[in-house]
């Protein structure tokens, strides 16, 4: 047996450090991994080289900048997760059914299957009392549904700062073609959202992910750009809010402050305390029907001040709910039991 190969024989755990490091999609200076694995840039050769025999797919680029990373091959090598890693992945799966994903409900299914066979029991257990104690709740109204393949491609191009062709369909019906360099998927509701800097256009846009066609890597990367805002979530949020349509409204909720800041999710808008049993809501929305459903769904008492369209939306809503209840009878209260048999 040669020095080399029982110098990898003995250290089978410093080639799955080496691995797991280079799973995340960024390459590494060779003396940078040395540096992690506390062992010389030689080393790191020979175990990227040992890596390579045993199939996985390590490209490495010379000069001052270049290093290693593992590119995509024709098989897919094994993940290497830690226990968060392993709980997190188990729970998204149970719950993705939820987002508007085409396919994702089938192909979440045989993936969790797969992923709780090799589970330790310890982490199966885990997982188990989080699905448990986790009711998902779908989002209000009908999804947009977006490509699985299409959110691949853009998310690859923003972890690579790489620029992106695609087709787009805008609000109006107009095809245009685009050249993009994007910086987040933002998943918002029922919808994905693509924040980008448009080169042709010279500026920060937010497209939607299920008005993309055929997104095509260019091979170009670049430095990123300076998002014009604190992250893109909140610079989706705003771009939708100076977008015609949107609705303001401002309600009065007879509830705690506290108590209704739980249910309103993610962006619950402006909540401020009238007094202890009542707050107010001042919020945004592109529908009637969202409003009217975040208010309903709060489960307590509440008034809308404005817009008028949500008052009228609302009182028709009351009538059709009528409507649907009338001619039936209602059944009678039940009796307390006396405790006689």
């Amino acid at each position: 047996m040669s020095p080399a190969s029982s110098c990898h024989q003995r250290h089978p755990s410093r080639l799955l450090r080496l691995l797991s490091l280079l799973q995340p999609p960024r390459e590494w200076p060779g003396s940078e991994l040395a540096e992690r694995l506390e062992v010389s840039p030689r080393t790191i050769r020979r175990d990227v080289d040992r890596l390579r025999e045993l199939g996985y797919p390590v490209e490495s680029t010379m000069g001052a900048t270049g290093g290693y990373r593992l590119v995509a091959g024709s098989a897919m090598p094994p993940l290497l997760l830690d226990d968060k890693e392993a709980v997190a992945i188990a729970v998204g799966l149970r719950t993705a059914t939820k987002h508007a994903v085409t396919g994702i409900e089938e192909a979440s299914v045989p993936a969790l299957a797969k992923l709780d066979q090799v589970l330790p029991s310890r982490l199966r257990r885990r997982v188990g009392a989080l699905n448990a104690a986790t009711v998902p709740m779908a989002p209000f109204g009908e999804p947009d549904s977006v490509d699985p393949e299409h959110l691949s491609v853009l998310a690859a191009a923003a972890t690579n700062h790489e620029r992106v062709r695609f087709g787009y369909r805008s609000r109006d019906g107009t095809e245009s073609r685009r050249l993009v360099e994007p910086h987040s998927l933002v998943p918002a509701g029922h919808r994905w959202y693509l924040v980008a800097y448009d080169t042709e256009r010279d500026d920060w846009r937010t497209f939607r992910v299920d008005r993309v066609r055929e997104p095509r890597p260019t091979g170009v990367r670049v430095a990123p750009w300076r998002l014009p805002d604190k992250d893109a979530a909140r610079y989706v949020q705003r771009t939708l809010y100076s977008l015609a349509p949107t609705y303001e409204v401002v309600a009065t909720l007879h509830a705690p402050l506290a108590e209704v800041a739980g249910r309103l999710g993610a962006t619950p808008g402006e909540l401020e305390p009238i007094d202890e049993r009542r707050c107010r809501l001042r919020g945004r929305a592109d529908t009637l029907e969202w409003l009217a459903f975040r208010l309903t769904a709060l489960g307590c008492e509440f008034e809308v001040h404005e817009p008028q369209e949500l008052i009228d939306y609302l009182r028709a809503l009351a009538d059709r709910a009528t409507r649907g209840t009338r001619g039936r009878r209602r059944r009678p209260l039940a009796q307390p039991s006396s405790g006689r048999q």
